[in-house]
């Protein structure tokens, strides 16, 4: 299912047009974005909890040359399926 597809079931499944439900899914997208930029975590009950980790400076070797090289440390975000969610699943 890719964003468009996403669109649709929204707009279908709570009865909107598409336009209120693209809208609709780009607010949430965007204040999950903006929430992980200022370091705080999203916990939606029953889906999951997005939240930002932390990756160590670590050396790493170029696969073209063989040489090696510096990979800095970065943030990177990070989700764990709740409950509600595994259950669907499985």
């Amino acid at each position: 299912m890719n964003k468009s597809d996403l669109v649709d079931a929204i707009a279908k499944s709570a009865d909107i047009s598409k336009l209120a439900a693209g809208k609709a899914l780009e607010a949430v997208v965007d204040s999950i974005k903006l929430a992980l930029k200022n370091g705080e975590t999203v916990s939606l009950i029953g889906f999951g909890t997005f939240k930002v980790g932390e990756r160590a400076a670590r050396k790493g070797r170029n696969p073209l040359t063989g040489d090696t090289i510096d990979i800095k440390a970065a943030k990177i975000p990070k989700f764990s399926a709740g409950k509600g969610l595994k259950d669907a699943v499985n």
